[in-house]
């Protein structure tokens, strides 16, 4: 069984930073592409940011891109989400997702599993 569980939120100032992390299980983690989703109180989930599976390749959404990083690493079978320059529109819980094959994917129908979520709050 697929499981994968994220950590690292919490709350932060507006321009501060935060690393999250997520651990997977019960899969050839190297195998698939990576993803971060979030939402907003009262929003749909929205992509974030995403890695193939050599973490050689990323995609961003345009409102992160230049503070966010994805990276991976496939020994440790963990994806991570360096978060800088944080702004209070960042508030959101944040999920890590395995994408359905080894490509890039921004679009949730191309993820199958799904972690809890981690909150992060950022204040202003």
């Amino acid at each position: 069984q697929v499981q994968l569980v994220e950590s690292g939120g919490g709350l932060v100032q507006a321009g501060g930073s935060l690393r999250l992390s997520c651990a997977a299980s019960g899969r050839t983690f190297s195998s698939y592409a990576m993803g971060w989703f979030r939402q907003a109180p009262g929003k749909e989930r929205e992509f974030v940011a995403c890695v193939d599976w050599s973490g050689g390749s990323t995609w961003y959404a345009d409102s992160v891109k230049g503070r966010f990083a994805i990276s991976r690493d496939n020994a440790e079978n963990s994806v991570y989400l360096r978060m800088n320059s944080l702004k209070p529109e960042d508030t959101a819980v944040y999920y890590c997702a395995t994408s359905r094959t080894n490509y890039l994917a921004r679009r949730e129908e191309g993820y199958d599993y799904w972690g809890q979520g981690t909150q992060v709050t950022v204040s202003s």
